[in-house]
């Protein structure tokens, strides 16, 4: 299938890792639908993109905790594109009280307020289930379907088990779990859609200049939507089920 005829929708793209990924989505010739909670930034994100030479891209107001915005999405794609060939799953919080740019230890498990896990797993988990739930009848319509989902290493229960791993010392346990979590429903729905085209993976962008990673992460932004975008374009031959960096695999 031609990259010319795919549409993709990604969540939380005004800005950050999602806007990149949808630059490297629309540098290929895919329709990028952006999804903004705030409408006035979604366009302006558009227009930024348009200027850059992206030209099949459109932003829509977005809010991934809102069923009702899961229902009207769903409506938009289907009445506009009749199907969607890729879904990311980019929106995501980090509200754990934890100092990222000093990279030192910290651990939130007995201070992390039953509010700030619950918002977090709004977010994090309910929130992508329940639209890729919503969009899964349009996904089914492609030929090549494909859902990313943003993880991250921090997911990684045996990376945060290892005494030895860069992360060991890194624990926020909200943000952390809430990935563990949403790398699990990847694992269960590939299985789910292993008789289908349908591929689901998830991805660990890096640490990424962002609002959510810091000015002290190493990789730059434009790096940042690269394993999505490798994702999203899988072959027929690729993997699914699979926990991804730049093509690598992380450990569950």
């Amino acid at each position: 299938m031609a990259a010319q005829d795919k549409v993709a929708f990604i969540t939380g793209a005004n800005k950050g890792i999602g806007l990149e990924t949808a630059r490297g989505l629309g540098a290929l010739g895919i329709a990028v639908v952006i999804g903004s909670r705030d409408a006035a930034k979604g366009r302006a994100a558009a227009d930024a993109l348009r200027a850059g030479g992206i030209e099949k891209v459109e932003a829509v107001r977005f809010d991934v905790t809102r069923p009702e915005d899961h229902k009207e999405i769903a409506r938009h794609l289907e009445g506009r594109y009749g199907k969607l060939d890729v879904l990311v799953n980019n929106a995501g919080v980090l509200l754990d009280d934890v100092d990222v740019a000093g990279q030192g230890g910290f651990n939130t498990t007995s201070t992390v307020t039953p509010e700030v896990l619950r918002q977090t797993f709004e977010t994090n988990v309910f929130g992508a289930v329940a639209l890729t739930q919503a969009l899964l009848p349009l996904i089914r319509k492609s030929p090549a379907g494909r859902i990313v989902n943003l993880s991250s290493v921090l997911g990684s229960l045996t990376l945060h088990a290892d005494p030895s791993s860069p992360i060991y010392h890194m624990k926020g346990f909200a943000y952390d779990a809430s990935k563990t979590a949403l790398n699990a429903f990847t694992v269960h729905l590939a299985h789910e859609l292993r008789e289908t085209p349908i591929k689901v993976n998830s991805a660990h962008p890096g640490w990424v200049k962002t609002d959510m990673g810091s000015e002290a992460a190493p990789m730059e932004l434009s790096e940042g939507g690269k394993t999505s975008v490798q994702l999203a374009t899988l072959p027929d031959d690729g993997p699914t089920g699979g926990f991804f960096h730049l093509g690598e695999r992380l450990p569950w």
